[in-house]
């Protein structure tokens, strides 16, 4: 089974479940607004994938965050903002078979999957 972690609202995330339901695979979401953000599994995401991969720089939450912390960033640093402000953490992420992967390309998933 697959466990799909971000928003439930999130244009990007519906599409990758519709992309998932539509291909007949099974999924778990874990909503981060809901059950939180797991400590452990985003620590791996950093330690395997770098704060600039896990973290969305395009969107509001980096834009407000402040300039010192975002030209300060760092994989510890990183932890921290994502705990703190879990819409920062690039959506859809994928943890499939010691993999992380992060946003939604029908192409990669077919790869992946």
């Amino acid at each position: 089974m697959i466990k799909i972690y971000g928003i439930k609202n999130c244009d990007t995330m519906k599409k990758a479940m519709k992309w998932l339901q539509d291909n007949n695979y099974e999924f778990v979401l874990h909503d981060y607004k809901k059950d939180g953000v797991p400590l452990e599994l985003m620590e791996q995401a950093l330690d395997q994938c770098g704060w600039d991969t896990v973290l969305n720089q395009r969107g509001t939450t980096w834009r407000q965050l402040p300039d010192d912390t975002k030209n300060a960033m760092d994989n510890d640093s990183a932890l921290d903002v994502a705990m703190n402000n879990p819409s920062i953490i690039k959506r859809p992420m994928i943890h499939h078979k010691g993999q992380f992967y992060f946003g939604f390309k029908a192409d990669l998933y077919d790869t992946i999957l």
